[in-house]
């Protein structure tokens, strides 16, 4: 069985909802279809700027990702963007990649962005998603490497006139880091040290899911909206996730 070790995993939104496996020691990737619970055939593929424009030339250097929908504010309510967080040499840089046209936006180092708050943990940062509970629209989660998460909030409006960043039309980010426990993320603490990569299911409001991928092949289904894990740890086979291990 081959072993899912460096691989980032993303969520897309446009079209039908689907997952992308990005390989970085082959420097491939396979698309996995939500609707059809498979990996399409003819994947693993290269990736090349056919298939992911200028952002393919980073791939290898990924380090995580995540979709949002109508964001920033202001946004068109249908527009899908995913965010790719990677370094270019010794710069953390991040690429805000339209699903709908289906190419790179804008590219930005990291300090110079609206995710300037993350500078300090990138290296720790393993994965990341949009946290929809509770009515809060601008609020995401990281999963880090040491056994913490941070969140990230948006949702503080700037009093007064606005004069520069921060931003995020126009927000003070409110950031903290707290340990991965029983209280923060129940059922997930025995499997803190052993977290790859991450990615969301947004199914619905009511039942959002979130694939954590564990070193041994194993995975885990954490409930966002009931905020435990659903199920796991599993393995990952060609019955629970069919073709993703195809060589």
């Amino acid at each position: 069985m081959p072993a899912l070790k460096n691989f980032v995993a993303v969520d897309w939104r446009s079209g039908k909802d689907k997952i992308y496996f990005f390989f970085k020691d082959s420097n491939t990737y396979s698309k996995f279809m939500i609707d059809g619970n498979r990996v399409l055939d003819g994947y693993p593929a290269p990736i090349t700027y056919g298939n992911w424009k200028d952002f393919h030339v980073h791939a290898r250097h990924l380090r995580f990702g995540f979709t949002t929908t109508a964001l920033p504010p202001g946004s068109p309510l249908d527009e899908d963007t995913l965010w790719l967080f990677y370094y270019d040499g010794y710069w953390p840089m991040v690429s805000s990649y339209s699903q709908d046209e289906d190419k790179v936006v804008r590219t930005a180092r990291l300090e110079d962005s609206d995710w300037a708050e993350l500078l300090p943990y990138f290296d720790h940062i393993v994965a990341g998603t949009w946290w929809q509970r509770s009515g809060k629209m601008a609020q995401f989660r990281f999963l880090m490497n040491n056994g913490h998460f941070l969140t990230l909030d948006w949702n503080l409006s700037i009093n007064g006139p606005y004069s520069g960043p921060p931003d995020f039309n126009h927000g003070i980010p409110e950031i903290t880091v707290d340990p991965i426990n029983n209280k923060t993320w129940p059922g997930l603490e025995p499997y803190k040290d052993r977290i790859i990569t991450a990615v969301q299911n947004d199914r619905s409001f009511a039942a959002s899911y979130y694939y954590i991928f564990l070193t041994n092949n194993e995975y885990i289904t954490y409930n966002i909206v009931q905020n435990k894990v659903e199920y796991g740890p599993y393995k990952v086979t060609d019955v629970t996730w069919p073709g993703l291990l195809r060589d």
